[in-house]
């Protein structure tokens, strides 16, 4: 009996710690990551009974949003947090986030399994490193396949160089009228400034802070000169910003013969941005011999999380698990940061919106093509100052020289 009874409360003792062992973690996201972290949560679950996950979601600018007003007070942040490329920079100089490079969490010793450009990212100046990558947009051209053929252009017009594409913009638009080849010259510029840089340079500043932008430099020059030149040519629909109103329309419409974005837009275009034109667009690498990333997502830990042990554990399974890396892929087109993913079968079947095309062996090459590219804390900044000297250029406010004079001035006096 005496064995009887210790043997139930040896049991009952193991049932209550395991009860008691079982931690609830909260991850914050946005659309469409929401979509990819429940999906992985089956398999995280299965690995990891005792460890649940709440997910909760707000709109993109929301969560960041709050994520900074959380990192700013202490209090207020998930356990996990995402956080979009364009955004890791100010939160890695801005503190808040725990250094994984440390022990115990080392990540340091992953850095091999990713695309090479995607560490640099979410790391300091000093070394830390404040997030893990886990999907990235490389780029890609896609064009209408229909309306080339009606103006006698070939594909490789189109990508062969930025003047090779003008021109050939020039024949698309002239044989369909009330087209354009690009919804915003804008987009052209975004691609040349992050083109050819040194190794160790950074967008706008380079390792000793020292600002990049010129009216001297010939990567600026030559990205707001092509960007005139499409704008003067009439060749663009001046629809702004990606998802802008006037963006959306135009693609709905069907009246764009090409668009410069991340592998992600055909997600998008299929869903319902372009969903009555499937099988008459395709894709190329980008004009020039360009290779550029559009975005990425990362995972990072704030200081303040209380299960920060569990919270690793669900970033190392969304991050390095290659069958969740291309569960995620499949979910909702989140091109995997890591390489291993990229090896999947899945890469080298066709793409049904793409006409069957096996555009995923074009995006696998570029992402292995792009160069990293040192972050700075005031890219934001510099970001939204070219932004507005290339609006003025684009109107025909201000020449490039004054443009790129004056923009330069500005980022100086910011960043002093």
């Amino acid at each position: 009996m005496h064995k009887i009874a210790l043997a139930l409360t040896l049991a009952l003792t193991a049932s209550l710690a395991g009860a008691q062992a079982k931690k609830t973690i909260t991850i914050g996201v946005f659309p469409d990551l929401d979509s990819v972290v429940k999906a992985a949560l089956p398999g995280f679950n299965k690995k990891f009974p005792n460890i649940e996950v709440k997910i909760n979601s707000l709109a993109y600018a929301d969560h960041h949003n709050a994520l900074t007003t959380a990192l700013a007070t202490g209090s207020g942040a998930n356990d996990v947090e995402a956080i979009d490329f364009g955004y890791v920079a100010k939160f890695a100089e801005g503190g808040g986030l725990v250094d994984i490079s440390k022990a115990p969490y080392n990540a340091g010793q992953y850095r091999s399994r990713f695309v090479a450009y995607t560490f640099p990212q979410a790391m300091t100046d000093d070394g830390r490193m404040v997030a893990m990558p886990t999907d990235i947009g490389p780029g890609s051209m896609f064009y209408r396949t229909d309306l080339l053929q009606k103006a006698g252009v070939k594909p490789t017009d189109l990508n062969k160089s930025w003047d090779s594409y003008i021109a050939a913009g020039k024949k698309i638009v002239a044989a369909n009228p009330g087209t354009f080849l690009i919804p915003d010259a804008s987009e052209v510029e975004g691609i040349m400034i992050r083109s050819g840089l040194k190794p160790g340079e950074g967008l706008y500043f380079d390792k000793d802070n020292k600002v990049l932008v010129s009216p001297t430099n010939p990567r600026f020059v030559n990205a707001f000169t092509v960007a005139k030149q499409i704008r003067d040519a009439k060749l663009d629909a001046r629809a702004g910003a990606a998802f802008s109103s006037d963006w959306t329309t135009a693609f709905q419409k069907g009246n764009l013969a090409s668009e410069v974005s991340g592998a992600w837009l055909v997600g998008h275009m299929q869903n319902w941005l372009a969903k009555d034109f499937a099988g008459k667009w395709a894709a190329l690498q980008l004009p020039g011999n360009s290779f550029t990333s559009y975005g990425g997502s990362f995972y990072g830990i704030p200081s303040q999380s209380k299960n920060k042990t569990e919270a690793w554990e669900l970033i190392k399974y969304l991050t390095t698990d290659a069958n969740q890396q291309i569960l995620a892929f499949k979910t909702t087109g989140a091109f995997p940061a890591l390489r291993a993913a990229q090896t999947a079968p899945l890469f080298n079947e066709g793409v049904p919106y793409l006409a069957g095309q096996k555009a995923r062996q074009l995006w696998r090459t570029a992402a292995n093509r792009i160069q990293p590219i040192d972050v700075n804390r005031l890219d934001p900044v510099a970001d939204q100052i070219v932004a507005d000297a290339l609006t003025s250029v684009l109107d025909g406010s201000k020449t490039v020289e004054q443009a790129l004079s004056e923009a330069q001035a500005l980022i100086q006096r910011r960043a002093r």
